[in-house]
């Protein structure tokens, strides 16, 4: 479990090390926009975000 939960996490650092490589401006402007809502809408989007995660995992495994 612990190797997989470390696989996980570097692959999530591949991916947001990706998005910065490529496109460093949009990721500043996507966080410019964050700012811009409210953090119990930002909450509700992160709480969906890992129930669909999870979901996902589910099939996939």
């Amino acid at each position: 479990m612990s190797h997989d939960l470390a696989a996980a996490l570097c692959l999530v650092l591949v991916i947001e090390g990706l998005v910065l490589l490529a496109v460093p401006s949009g990721w500043q402007a996507m966080m410019r926009e964050a700012l811009k809502v409210a953090p119990a809408r930002l909450r509700i989007f992160g709480a969906v975000a890992v129930a669909a995660g999870l979901v996902f995992l589910q099939f996939a495994r």
